[in-house]
């Protein structure tokens, strides 16, 4: 390259305007990007002794303690909130549940735990058990999440939400709005009926709410190992004679004699051991179902096929009545009206199968029956207003056979044995005597029965379902029912509908009457239903 060719100006490409001419030099810190707010470099700024370092403005200082924190005041006021010691913790729970964490009232200073502070983990754990137990035991998932909030607050663990599903428990807790909260699941896989249990988890609980009682972790732990590993209070064959006595008791209520009690007696206990042996071999509860209701429908087309004058729809109908879901109903139907749906919804489609294969199995039998020429009359069972007295004896026994089978305390089954026979009282006075709608009597002797049971519970400080579920044992639609399902095997499909509609009506009188009759002693009694928030939502939106 020639003098002259490095004397020409190069192209842009080459040199850039901000490049520094041949010869200058610059030094590397004048190409670091710097800002106008850093020191210069030689400048040294003295901190005072014992300054903190600087960190995130989310970041708490070390003086910072949530317990003294102050409590700020929201703008608009905190609501003064009456919940009186002497109601049910459940009332009191329940009270809380509904307002936001910020407005609950702080709990006592007691700690029941260790000096140190409650372990959040175990308390978690703890109440996560108890609600399992209590979920698995058919309880309601208002009363579950109190039950669950009433253990944690026990142990100073206030800002804790607690969350029921079908099938899965949570609950959150947070220490306070700078700490990292702390959250615990538990899958709730296996259902029993066990009412003495369901019993002794709320004596349990009801313990640990009392402010008087100091129970601590390990105690709380022990007695729930021996909530679990205590035996059902009934033997094996005492559940399944009390299923005959039930189907009985049933097909007298429709209009049976001595020989029909004792042929619904014998399908229902025959049905009764096949379902057993289905549950052993592992088969899912809608095969258990299908099995158990053949039997009683069985017995009473070969009745009628042997040309026995008895009433066969009064046999048939009676082994429903063992059969039918009702407890399930009540709690699918009691959670949509509290405002948990998903829990409502399954319960309801769990419902829906159930039914469904106690349909199968009937129907199966009632299509061979009918090709074999047998003749069912629907109207056999309808002579029921003739023996009052002997019915008001029929309910009672139904509802006293239903305590044993849902196995619960002794001490609790007279009262829910004439608690199913008021209800039967009040059916029958305003079906009967006044011929009102079958749907509205029913509505309002479940009704009763929900406030009887509610009143009961709140005396003894215990679950409502042992005093309400067994007593509207003799409301359940179990001959709407067979009349439907015999009018499809007979192919009368508009007729069967129709009274398949009809006893789908009575199962929710039934559930929305006990759930109305329980909301309404928490209305008047004192401090029942107090500062229980509720959605306002009246148009639709």
């Amino acid at each position: 390259m020639t003098d002259a060719e490095d004397r020409k100006p190069q192209s842009d490409e080459a040199r850039m305007a901000f490049t520094p001419p041949a010869g200058v030099e610059v030094g590397d810190s004048e190409s670091e990007t710097t800002s106008e707010f850093a020191l210069p470099v030689g400048l040294d700024v003295p901190h005072p002794t014992g300054a903190e370092p600087e960190g995130s403005a989310f970041v708490p200082p070390s003086t910072y303690s949530a317990r003294e924190a102050p409590a700020f005041t929201p703008a608009t006021g905190i609501p003064a909130v009456s919940l009186t010691k002497d109601a049910p913790w459940q009332d009191r729970m329940r009270t809380m549940l509904r307002m936001p964490v910020t407005e609950r009232p702080a709990p006592e200073p007691v700690q029941k735990a260790e000096e140190g502070g409650p372990a959040v983990p175990r308390v978690l754990d703890l109440t996560l058990r108890i609600g399992e137990l209590l979920l698995a035991g058919g309880e309601g998932a208002e009363d579950v999440e109190a039950a669950m909030f009433a253990v944690c607050r026990s142990y100073g663990l206030d800002r804790c939400e607690p969350n029921v599903t079908f099938t899965l428990l949570s609950i959150s807790y947070q220490p306070s709005l700078v700490d990292d909260p702390v959250s615990a699941a538990r899958t709730v896989r296996r259902r029993g009926t066990d009412y003495t249990r369901l019993a002794a988890v709320f004596q349990l609980v009801d313990d640990l709410s009392d402010p008087e009682t100091q129970i601590s972790l390990e105690e709380a732990y022990r007695r729930l190992a021996e909530i679990r590993r205590n035996r059902h209070p009934y033997p094996t064959w005492v559940l399944t004679s009390a299923s005959g006595l039930l189907a009985g008791a049933a097909s007298v209520l429709v209009g049976g004699d001595l020989i029909v009690f004792v042929a619904a007696a014998l399908g229902a206990m025959l049905g009764d051991r096949l379902a057993w042996l289905c549950a052993g071999r592992g088969l899912p509860e809608f095969y258990q179902f299908t099995v158990a209701a053949m039997p009683p429908a069985a017995i009473g087309v070969t009745l009628t096929v042997a040309h026995v004058d008895v009433a066969a729809s009064a046999v048939i109908t009676g082994g429903l009545f063992a059969l039918l879901p009702g407890r399930a109903l009540v709690a699918g139907v009691q959670d949509g009206l509290t405002g948990f749906y998903i829990t409502a919804a399954a319960r309801l489609l769990e419902v829906m199968y159930f039914f469904v294969g106690i349909v199968v199995g009937v129907l199966v039998v009632l299509y061979f029956g009918v090709q074999l020429g047998a003749q069912l009359n629907p109207d056999a069972a309808l002579g029921s207003r003739e023996q009052p007295l002997v019915q008001i004896g029929a309910s009672m026994l139904l509802s006293l056979t239903f305590a044993v089978l849902l196995q619960q305390e002794r001490s609790t089954v007279l009262a829910v044995t004439l608690n199913g026979g008021v209800a039967w009282v009040v059916y029958g006075a305003m079906h009967y005597a006044g011929d009102l709608s079958p749907v509205a009597s029913t509505a309002v002797a479940a009704g009763l029965v929900g406030l009887f049971g509610q009143l009961m519970s709140r005396y003894r400080y215990a679950s409502a379902l042992p005093y309400t579920t067994a007593a509207i044992g003799p409301l359940l639609p179990g001959s709407a029912t067979y009349f439907g399902l015999l009018a499809i095997a007979q192919n009368d499909v508009d007729g069967g509908l129709g009274s398949l509609t009809k006893a789908a009506a009575l199962a929710m009188a039934i559930a929305i009457g006990v759930n109305l009759g329980s909301e309404v002693s928490r209305m008047f009694l004192r401090g029942a239903g107090r500062g229980r928030k509720a959605a306002k939502r009246t148009r639709g939106f």
